[in-house]
């Protein structure tokens, strides 16, 4: 059967890269970055055959992970692009996807996305009291396993303007799917950091497969 043997949330603002960010910006956010070279290495020491990333945006969705978790990686890299379907909608997605992965092949998944864009009133999109509300919710439904209550947060939270659900709804199908052709496996949630620095939620956390 494929095998899953890591999995991680990501975000993806730009300016983390050393190219675009500056050291003051860098600086601010350093639990962040500490903590995708942290995922980094340790998706390294899984040696995957190949990666599967799932992102809202193209572009920096996909290259601002890439750079920390997988930069020198040399297997294939499988580039999926969420919509702006319902979450459930990608959760089954990812059910499919799991289905036809190649056997015998060992499989890293990346879930790239911000959360909530309205922590702050000097954030990108002001502040909204659904914003942290949201942020706190998703962290402790994914401790919690929670994957019903995460599938419906859009609809509990509407003016979140988050931008990551969808790809870790996505990433979540995947993972369900491979738990459920090995009865005992399970996952648990790290949360290694969250920052909301700029106004946007930064969520980095390990998906472990048990």
């Amino acid at each position: 059967m494929s095998q899953i043997v890591f999995a991680a949330i990501s975000p993806h603002p730009p300016l983390i890269l050393p190219s675009v960010g500056t050291e003051h910006d860098r600086l601010q956010v350093k639990s962040t970055i500490d903590s995708l070279e942290k995922l980094g290495e340790r998706l390294r020491k899984k040696n995957p055959d190949s990666i599967i990333i799932s992102s809202p945006h193209p572009d920096w969705g996909f290259e601002v992970p890439l750079f920390f978790l997988a930069k020198d990686f040399k297997g294939e890299v499988k580039k999926y692009l969420m919509g702006m379907e319902e979450p459930a909608s990608y959760f089954q997605e990812g059910k499919r996807i799991y289905g036809e992965l190649e056997r015998d092949k060992k499989y890293a998944l990346i879930a790239s996305g911000d959360m909530s864009h309205v922590l702050k009133e000097e954030g990108p999109y002001g502040f909204h009291e659904q914003g942290p509300a949201f942020d706190k919710a998703l962290i402790d439904y994914l401790k919690e396993k929670n994957v019903a209550a995460i599938l419906k947060l859009d609809e509990r939270f509407p003016e979140a303007a988050e931008c990551g659900l969808r790809s870790f709804a996505f990433m979540l199908g995947i993972i369900e799917a491979f738990c459920g052709e090995e009865p005992r496996k399970n996952w648990t949630t790290e949360v290694l950091s969250y920052e909301g620095t700029f106004g946007v939620g930064y969520l980095a956390a390990e998906i472990k497969i048990i």
